[in-house]
């Protein structure tokens, strides 16, 4: 079983991160493999709608590759993925959104690749406008027919500077939870897609 991170943060190691490696720890330490991948900080263009994914169906954007490409073969081997965002005026980052359509087009046209894969939003926050970042994520995966687990409240946490989220308790433990109930999931379905 693998899951695979994606950190849209233009900072490797910020609190986008730092929740990440949270959640991610525990799916570890239940057996999972794990990898957190950083696209933040990288010119990824968004989708032109040239529709050459569903016209070739060979599960690639025809856009030149930027990481896309590769990033679409390994989470067609993940059995889940976690999408991790700063929030950007009570959104994703631009590069968040570029991914989020670039491989959802390319899924969706080939015969829906993220179905019934595990998948989780995480979001880190100064003060507010996560909640609008969260559901971008969220309803990219209700869309690709993705399986949510949930945790004990959204999957946020707070902090301004790099590492102030680690003085989140309750974001922390949201991400130790997250990190549960994925693992969790993804051994009772894993095998069923």
């Amino acid at each position: 079983m693998r899951v695979l991170a994606f950190n849209a943060s233009p900072k490797p190691d910020g609190n986008t991160s730092i929740l990440l490696r949270t959640a991610l720890s525990e799916l570890e330490k239940e057996g999972i493999e794990t990898e957190l991948i950083h696209i933040g900080g990288r010119p990824l263009r968004g989708c032109t709608a040239c529709d050459q994914c569903s016209k070739t169906m060979d599960g690639r954007c025809a856009l030149p590759d930027d990481g896309i490409n590769g990033w679409i073969a390994r989470i067609r081997e993940a059995d889940g993925i976690i999408l991790g965002t700063p929030t950007y005026f009570a959104g994703v980052t631009s590069e968040m959104k570029a991914f989020i359509d670039r491989v959802g087009y390319v899924c969706r046209s080939n015969t829906n690749i993220l179905q019934r894969k595990v998948g989780a939003a995480v979001v880190a926050v100064r003060r507010c406008g996560s909640i609008h970042a969260f559901d971008t994520i969220n309803h990219f995966f209700l869309i690709a027919q993705m399986i949510v687990p949930g945790s004990s409240y959204w999957n946020m946490g707070i902090g301004r500077t790099p590492g102030e989220v680690e003085s989140d308790e309750e974001g922390i433990r949201t991400m130790e939870t997250l990190g549960k109930n994925m693992a969790w999931l993804i051994s009772r379905v894993g095998g069923e897609r």
